[in-house]
């Protein structure tokens, strides 16, 4: 066998996982791309080559009042579920961190349970447990159901903040004659702000968009963004599923993108 065979091979694997890994991204991210085009087409069926561009059936949602219902159902509950989320998140990873206290493995174990847990047993479960309890499905109990589904992500985002950051700060603004309560004001808080609002955001996000959960807990006659594009696809594929589709897709992307700028701008300053 030749020098030049010999190495020909490695460049020939890396090729060929190149190859792959475009392929995976086109199998990936192709669909959404196809939904986002499609919602630009001026034909009502969503078929290609596109026939002209046209921004009619986003007017089409502005006129729906059952979707902009929805919207605002999923916009009041992502920002309630994420503020409750947060605020609890905080506290706990602060305790978690901070101090030493029995139980703490259980509770720290007990708080990453819903990232492991599927979010079909989830929500079967806490929809059991409410029957147990005699409660019916409501809006309040959506919004339980998404602050639990949130409050790890904070938790865990929290945390990786305050490990990295040292006592030093809190200990001299203590040392000086603040209290804990003005030492977390004061010097906490806006140390691991960058992480708050970072948790925020991503809780938002996960609220927004979430479906699988939702469908267990909310009662009938709410419906959020997700639900309804469901219940959309049970009678046709029309463009303005197409339209709410894009929709989902730019706010997705974007709260993430915008928490990730804030966090920079926010960490630079501190």
């Amino acid at each position: 066998m030749s020098v030049g065979s010999r190495l020909d091979r490695p460049s020939m694997g890396w090729n060929g996982l190149r190859l792959l890994t475009l392929l995976v991204y086109i199998f990936m991210f192709a669909p959404i791309i196809v939904v986002v085009l499609l919602a630009f087409n001026s034909a009502r069926t969503g078929s290609f080559p596109m026939e002209g561009f046209s921004l009619q059936w986003f007017g089409k949602l502005l006129e729906n009042d059952s979707i902009i219902g929805a919207f605002e159902t999923s916009v009041i509950l992502a920002a309630s579920s994420s503020f409750l989320a947060t605020l609890i998140g905080v506290m706990a990873a602060i305790a978690l961190i901070r101090y030493s206290f029995k139980g703490k493995a259980i509770i720290n174990n007990l708080l990453s349970l819903p990232l492991l847990m599927p979010e079909v047993v989830l929500g079967v479960a806490l929809l059991m447990f409410l029957k147990f309890l005699h409660q019916p499905r409501s809006f309040l109990l959506l919004l339980l159901g998404h602050t639990v589904l949130s409050l790890p992500y904070v938790v865990l985002v929290v945390q990786a903040r305050l490990v990295g950051l040292r006592q030093h700060y809190e200990e001299a603004a203590m040392s000086l004659g603040a209290n804990r309560l003005q030492t977390f004001i004061d010097v906490t808080l806006p140390l691991i702000s960058p992480a708050i609002v970072g948790g925020f955001l991503f809780a938002a996000t996960l609220s927004f968009d979430n479906i699988t959960a939702t469908l267990f807990w909310k009662k009938p006659g709410i419906e959020t963004v997700p639900t309804k594009i469901f219940a959309m696809l049970r009678t046709s594929i029309s463009p303005e599923i197409n339209a709410l589709g894009a929709v989902m897709i730019v706010i997705t992307i974007l709260l993430p993108l915008i928490g990730g700028y804030v966090v920079r701008r926010l960490s630079r300053g501190r």
